[in-house]
């Protein structure tokens, strides 16, 4: 199998475009590589090519599985993480958007409510 491609300067773009629009400000994007198993009926890892950031405590990674098919997750913590209940998205623009959005919803849930101490 062929190395998956790293990601281009345009999905670069439109990821800092996204997270721009999201928090008002540029955030730093880090890239890196994981391992993943693409299927999960094999042991076999895949390294792919791999967009990481930090904001609000949170952490996010968007996985590049191959020439537009990406995945996403968040989290807080190794305990604590979330994906979108989605596999694959064939656009990185729908893919971070969908990601920024349920983390948003999820720190939403997360807050205290008025009166209620933070635990």
């Amino acid at each position: 199998m062929a190395p998956i491609p790293d990601f281009t300067d345009t999905e670069l773009w439109v990821v800092r475009t996204a997270l721009k629009e999201r928090y008002g400000q540029a955030v730093a994007v880090d890239l890196a590589d994981s391992d993943l198993r693409l299927d999960p009926e094999s042991t076999q890892l895949t390294t792919c090519p791999t967009i990481f950031w930090t904001e609000r405590g949170a952490s996010f990674v968007v996985f590049k599985l191959g020439e537009g098919r990406y995945r996403c997750q968040f989290f807080y913590s190794a305990h604590e993480q979330y994906g979108t209940g989605r596999e694959v998205y064939d656009d990185i623009g729908e893919c971070v958007t969908h990601v920024l959005q349920l983390q948003a919803d999820h720190e939403r849930m997360r807050a205290p409510s008025p009166g209620e101490r933070p635990h």
